[in-house]
């Protein structure tokens, strides 16, 4: 399987030489970092009304706030990058950006 040589593209290289099955649905996070909690609810309440099942958490030993948001879906490169470009743009008129992904792997 090939892969594009970005860093979205080789985090799905290293899950698939992991053994990850790429048939098979996958619980997906997404981050959205947010400069502040006020920031972070307005991020939250646009990405739920737009159907994504997300919450706001921040970090206790650094203090940043980030938006979590938990996709179903199959690991596909272009989906993955499209859902980070709306949670862009969902998020931009907060101070909010998509700041990466990640697939729990037991």
């Amino acid at each position: 399987m090939k892969f594009p040589k970005d860093a979205d593209g080789q985090v799905l290289k290293m899950l698939y030489k992991e053994g990850l099955n790429f048939k098979e649905l996958q619980n997906v996070d997404f981050f959205v970092s947010v400069s502040d909690k006020r920031s972070g609810e307005s991020v939250l309440k646009s990405l739920r009304d737009e159907g994504f099942s997300c919450e706001l958490e921040q970090d206790d030993e650094t203090g940043e706030w980030t938006c979590y948001c938990f996709i179903k879906m199959l690991l596909n490169y272009d989906e993955i990058i499209d859902i980070q470009k709306r949670l862009d743009e969902l998020s931009k008129p907060y101070d909010g950006y998509s700041d990466g992904w990640a697939v729990m792997v037991e």
